[in-house]
Parts: C-alpha cells; sequence; structure tokens
C-alpha cells in the first residue's frame, strides 16, 4: 500500500485526547496533526520521538496533518524502525495482500467483498467467496505494541468492540462458515505474536472460546518504508508473557 507522498518529519511534543498530536516541524513551527489510533500506543507516543505525517490540502478539513508513522531507536542498533499507526490502513493492507495471492491462508476465494454487514450489529472486514466453498469471514486487527524485543502484542487496551467481534466470528463457525482473524502487525521487527492477557483478560477469554469452536488465527508483520506499507511474513503465536495471572 503506497503511503501519501513525500511523508513530513516532525518532533512529537504529545498525544493527547486519543486523536490530536501537537508536533514541532523542521521549520519551527508548531501544528496539530490527526491521530487516527483510538488505543494507548503504549511506546509510541514518547515526547521527543521523530514521527512521519501526510499532509492534506483540502480546505474543508480543519487538521491539514495526519500522523502515519512513529520513528523508535531499538536497543543496540542505530538504525531507526518505522512503525504504522495510522489504523485506517491495515485492512488496504491486508486487500492489497488477499489479492496478490500473498496469504496463503486465504488463496483460492474468487470473490472478495469489504464492510459485510453479519451478525448483530457488527461488519467483517472482508468476506471471501467461491462457488462450492463455505463463505470465509475475515477479520482485521492491527497491532503495534511491543512490550518485549521482537513479541508484538494485542490488545494494546481494553476493546469491547474486539471482543464482540469474536463472539460473531464463533457464531459464523457455528453456522458452517468459515472465520479468520488476522492481527497484522505494522512493524518490521515482530517475529512472535502473544495476546496481551494481563491489558484485557476477556478479550483473551472471547478468544480461546472462538478457537475452541475453530476460529483460525494468523498474525503476520509488516515491511514499512517511507513510502510504502506491505504485508510481509508470517508471525509465530506464542504464549510468550502473555499468561499473566
Amino acid at each position: 500500500m503506497k503511503l501519501p507522498c513525500p511523508l513530513i518529519p516532525g518532533t512529537l511534543i504529545r498525544r493527547y485526547k486519543r486523536f490530536l498530536a501537537d508536533v514541532e516541524l523542521e521549520d519551527g513551527r508548531v501544528i496539530t496533526a490527526h491521530c487516527a489510533n483510538p488505543g494507548a500506543m503504549t511506546g509510541l507516543k514518547t515526547p521527543g520521538m521523530r514521527i512521519w505525517m501526510s499532509g492534506n490540502d483540502n480546505p474543508k478539513r480543519k487538521l491539514k496533518f495526519s500522523w502515519e508513522l512513529a520513528e523508535i531507536r531499538e536497543p543496540n542498533s542505530s538504525v531507526p524502525v518505522l512503525v504504522g499507526i495510522n489504523t485506517a490502513h491495515p485492512n488496504a493492507i491486508v486487500k492489497e495482500a488477499i489479492k496478490g495471492g500473498r496469504i496463503a491462508e486465504l488463496t483460492g476465494y474468487e470473490g472478495l467483498r469489504a464492510e459485510v454487514a453479519y451478525g448483530e450489529k457488527s461488519r467483517i472486514d472482508f468476506l471471501l467467496q467461491s462457488p462450492g466453498r463455505p463463505p470465509c469471514y475475515v477479520e482485521v486487527k492491527n497491532v503495534h505494541l511491543m512490550r518485549r524485543h521482537g513479541l508484538a502484542e494485542f490488545p494494546d487496551s481494553v476493546t469491547i468492540r474486539g471482543t464482540r467481534h469474536l463472539e460473531e466470528m464463533k457464531n459464523e463457525v457455528l453456522r458452517g462458515h468459515r472465520a479468520v482473524m488476522l492481527y497484522l502487525i505494522q512493524r518490521p521487527d515482530a517475529r512472535e505474536f502473544a495476546l496481551a492477557r494481563d491489558i484485557d483478560a476477556n478479550y483473551v477469554h472471547k478468544f480461546d472460546a472462538a478457537l475452541d469452536a475453530g476460529v483460525e488465527a494468523y498474525a503476520y508483520d509488516c515491511q514499512i518504508s517511507l513510502s510504502d506499507v506491505s504485508l510481509n511474513r508470517r508471525c509465530e503465536m506464542t504464549d510468550i508473557l502473555a499468561k499473566i495471572d
């Protein structure tokens, strides 16, 4: 998925009210950018860190900048890591990957529909269909929490909506359909994925019940540059740091 170019660098002053961030530009100006991320953003909102934004010249838009990437420095490394923080992007990244046949678990379907109503009050991110095959419901979740090097975790805050999605997905499996949870890790330094059991125990409980019913779950990381974010490779799902009583 191509990012708006060119991205604009800045220094983060603060992120506040969930969707706002004050940023100092390289010319010394201080602007307020839109932060399309309702999560806690642990480790990705440190004042003084370098971030990258897209610009927008639409006169009807109040905020002219959108926060796209955070630049972090890992211990013992001089090479910065770019992390995608915009939660509006994962669906586009996954859609591109499905159409390109890059997700082995989701190949072989002729039709792809987005934002299809299902369950009681939900919309599935993608519905995959082919004659002679059960429909496949695909729910995409954005991931960028990393509290231990190489281990990505979800969620980074309590997610009532995400918990409801797990219940809806389980119900689809009980109806004879296929349901897949796809955790997209918007960072290139993940090697493993786990559920953050200490952050939202109820989500984990519903996840375990969904898997027992037959819901599938996969995690993929991303390759990220200042011009492009794309699905990269499947990560191992593990319980490291997840089973916290």
